[in-house]
């Protein structure tokens, strides 16, 4: 498949965004998020966000360039999941987005809402759960976030939800405790159906070792429904695939 920068392919209600590399994917990914946040008519922009490498490069790159930006008093970070370390441990999602941004800028501390990692996970999953909807529009008992942004591993799942672990797709739960198949560790994930009530969902995928997975799924094969991303399909229809080359190297 010969592949332009920039180039934005139709699948059906998914829209598909090639890049050249992942720098390139973070920069451009930068700017978009933060002209939906300005256009936004509301005075706040929930956003929940995931860790790994793309979203980390995300980070880095909002920092540089937006580091004075008034926007940060109206954007609100969520968790799209949080492994159960306290916020100084390596693993910690929120102490990457920390490190790499937070400290980097100015929001207001009532903007950034963690999952407690060092919580016991079954209370904590119920507390952030609360915390959502006390803060986030609700319909038909769901929270409503105006962007969730998600990775993929290299197996497929996404959030916090594995292939062995479907069953957290259609949870009646926003938050539900999750378990690392290989390390056993326990994590908190936003649960499928509440993924898929967001207003847009935007997938941030790169590197050569998730083609076979995004082949799969964007292609639609026969095995793509053991993959948990392959079931994001939010009801607003609002769902985006950003991809780099290599990510994006076995769609036909």
């Amino acid at each position: 498949m010969n592949i332009a920068s920039f180039e934005i392919i139709k699948l059906m209600k998914e829209d598909l965004h090639i890049y050249k590399n992942p720098k390139e994917l973070a920069i451009e990914f930068a700017n978009l998020l933060m002209s939906l946040v300005e256009a936004h008519p509301g005075d706040n922009f929930h956003l929940a966000i995931s860790g790994g490498k793309t979203p980390n490069s995300l980070f880095s790159v909002l920092a540089a360039k937006f580091a004075n930006s008034q926007l940060w008093n109206k954007l609100h970070f969520w968790w799209v999941d949080e492994r159960m370390v306290n916020p100084e441990n390596p693993e910690s999602n929120f102490g990457v987005v920390q490190k790499l941004l937070f400290s980097q800028i100015s929001i207001p501390e009532e903007n950034i809402h963690r999952i407690k990692g060092e919580n016991d996970h079954e209370k904590e999953a119920l507390s952030y759960s609360e915390q959502i909807k006390s803060n986030i529009k609700q319909v038909n008992n769901w929270p409503v976030f105006d962007l969730i942004l998600l990775g993929m591993g290299d197996d497929g799942h996404t959030a916090s939800i594995f292939p062995n672990q479907l069953e957290l797709l259609n949870s009646d739960q926003i938050c539900a405790v999750a378990t690392q198949p290989q390390t056993g560790q326990k994590r908190i994930t936003l649960t499928g159906e509440a993924i898929n009530q967001a207003k847009q969902v935007a997938f941030l995928v790169t590197g050569k070792s998730k083609a076979d997975r995004i082949s799969e799924i964007l292609n639609k094969t026969k095995d793509a429904g053991n993959l948990p991303a392959y079931s994001i399909a939010p009801i607003s229809g609002n769902l985006n695939w950003y991809l780099d080359e290599d990510a994006a190297s076995g769609i036909r």
